[in-house]
């Protein structure tokens, strides 16, 4: 009699994983606005409105075993819920990227990017040590130019999450894995 056939499992060995402020629908609608705007002046290749987020901590290839210390680490983040203010275009030259930022960061953003760095370095994960810069890349592939004049939009922050992306032939897709909240 022949073995079984290996059972292919759904989940991969690897998942590629970033801690993110994921937006509500109001504000993934302004933001999708203004990703619209920069388009009609610098051209490009514009973010689908489902993708749009803020990262916090960009981990890559990570061990699927390792989900569980991930979701530790975010259960030990306590920090405070804020308002960020996005009022800032921008065009990063070197790899062609059009984005919205906040030209002034609120210190909330700012230390809950450093509580969940704390933890995932104490935990054995990678951490960016350059500075955080709060923005949100809406463009691609963009030629610039001249930084138009944008709306703000009004980001009530009151969570951060854990996404899983996965590329496909589209290009790639989002799923929220877990969802921490912020004080009030």
């Amino acid at each position: 009699m022949a073995e079984p056939e290996p059972v292919a499992t759904s989940e991969p060995a690897t998942l590629r994983l970033f801690f993110a402020l994921w937006p509500d629908d109001a504000t993934r609608d302004a933001l999708n606005r203004t990703g619209k705007w920069l388009h009609q002046h610098w051209g490009g290749r514009r973010m689908r409105a489902d993708t749009l987020h803020i990262t916090l901590a960009f981990l890559g290839g990570t061990p699927a075993d390792q989900l569980d210390t991930l979701f530790a680490c975010a259960d030990s983040v306590r920090a405070e819920a804020f308002e960020l203010v996005l009022d800032q275009a921008g065009y990063w030259r070197h790899n062609r990227i059009g984005w919205f930022g906040a030209s002034q960061t609120p210190p909330q953003h700012l230390d809950l990017v450093d509580k969940l760095n704390t933890e995932l370095k104490t935990a054995g994960f990678p951490v960016d040590a350059r500075p955080h810069v709060p923005h949100v890349t809406l463009l691609r592939k963009s030629l610039g130019g001249e930084i138009p004049a944008c709306d703000p939009v009004r980001w009530p922050v009151n969570d951060f999450v854990l996404v899983k992306s996965v590329t496909e032939s589209d290009g790639a897709h989002y799923d929220v894995v877990k969802r921490w909240c912020l004080d009030k």
